[in-house]
């Protein structure tokens, strides 16, 4: 007979798998929205290079914006939960070593940021929000440019950018992504499917990630706050480049399929949590 007591853990494990899955919904919708409106700027048809705030900028002017943006706030909630508890509990068991701290570390970073976002929402409902996504980049680098030790901070930033981006183009290359899904749930021809959504995906976000990195090293190595960049800085510096907008659309392409690729892990991803 289970213990009484074992209830309550029960449920909380599984509340905390719901919250996982409700967040990678709404970081799948975020990264849809900077997909969608990449590709309209990269088709002429009228978007932009806009990075997350942004994104969630322009939610907000749409039909019933201020109650998605509010349900995609809770969801940022949940999913920065999610990434906290994952670095605290070591639920992908990547252990005490070097790799596993890097790993962890690299957990801890993603529940800040996300959990920034949903403030960035609560704000914006506020009508706080009022700064573009580029310049708040420069303006938070300045700042810690101006602290002693900040520019070291900066490029250490920038490092871990850098070691981001190298990691989600590992991933896409040995498919270590497929241990956290559920294949018995998965038909073959849904499987191939969602790999070729996913390895595109990682791929583009890992360019756009090292492109974010060598900026903020570049800003920090020149003591230069104007050089940083956010995501849609990087999208701006691709679509400058010979062929961008092959290089744009092609990488635009890539982040709305990290946005369908976060939409798979809310459907079939291991999310529980021991």
């Amino acid at each position: 007979m289970t213990p009484p007591s074992s209830h309550p853990k029960k449920h909380l494990k599984r509340g905390l798998s719901v919250a996982a899955r409700i967040g990678y919904i709404a970081k799948g919708v975020v990264y849809l929205l900077i997909g969608g409106l990449a590709v309209l700027a990269a088709t002429g048809l009228g978007g932009e290079h806009a990075g997350t705030k942004e994104s969630i900028n322009q939610l907000i002017q749409r039909p019933f914006g201020d109650t998605m943006v509010g349900l995609l706030g809770a969801g940022l909630f949940a999913y920065a939960l999610w990434r906290l508890l994952q670095a605290l509990l070591d639920s992908e068991d990547a252990g005490r070593g070097a790799k596993g701290v890097v790993t962890r570390l690299g957990f801890t970073v993603s529940s800040l940021t996300h959990a920034s976002l949903g403030v960035y929402c609560i704000d914006l409902l506020r009508n706080a929000a009022m700064s573009s996504g580029d310049t708040a980049a420069q303006d938070r680098t300045a700042l810690l440019m101006s602290h002693q030790g900040g520019v070291i901070l900066v490029f250490c930033v920038g490092l871990v950018f850098l070691g981001v981006g190298l990691r989600q183009l590992w991933r896409a290359i040995t498919r270590s992504y497929l241990d956290n899904w559920h294949h018995r749930q998965m038909s073959t021809g849904q499987r191939r499917f969602f790999e070729g959504i996913t390895r595109w995906g990682l791929l583009a976000r890992g360019v756009v990630f090292m492109i974010i990195g060598l900026f903020l090293c570049l800003a920090a190595w020149q003591t230069d706050p104007s050089q940083a960049q956010g995501l849609g800085g990087a999208l701006t510096v691709l679509a400058a480049r010979p062929f961008g907008p092959w290089l744009l659309g092609a990488v635009a392409l890539g982040l709305f399929s990290y946005g369908l690729y976060c939409l798979i892990n809310a459907a079939f991803r291991d999310t529980s949590v021991d």
